[in-house]
């Protein structure tokens, strides 16, 4: 069993920046390849970004792209969201998730992950 605990959340003007981190509790974290996800309200979960097992390959949202990053940091358990530049369409929960694979790709698809965090609320304000 993997527990995800996400942390860094908060509320933040339009332009500013957070870091949101992902801590894992598994000992084989580096055969983790991890994504984040977010949820607004009435909306459905969607893609933020996603890395894979080495760090290696990074995949991104277009509505991130080049604001966000995505790294990770395999001898502390831990993922890193980097947001800049943030907007008020970034408000949502955001939720780290796990899936044990070893590829070159990083996971996109949220049915592909089998542990995800308790999310933590991002609030931009306009």
């Amino acid at each position: 069993q993997v527990q995800l605990v996400e942390s860094g959340g908060g509320l933040v003007q339009a332009g500013g920046s957070l870091r949101l981190s992902c801590a894992a509790s598994v000992r084989t974290f580096s055969t983790y390849a991890m994504g984040w996800f977010r949820q607004a309200p009435g909306k459905e979960r969607e893609f933020v970004a996603a890395i894979n097992w080495s760090g290696g390959n990074t995949d991104y949202a277009d509505s991130v792209k080049g604001r966000f990053t995505l790294s990770r940091d395999n001898a502390k358990n831990t993922v890193y969201l980097q947001m800049n530049s943030l907007k008020p369409e970034d408000t949502a929960v955001y939720y780290c998730a796990a899936v044990f694979l070893q590829t070159l790709r990083p996971v996109k698809f949220p049915g592909a992950y089998d542990y995800w965090g308790q999310g933590t609320q991002v609030t931009v304000s306009s």
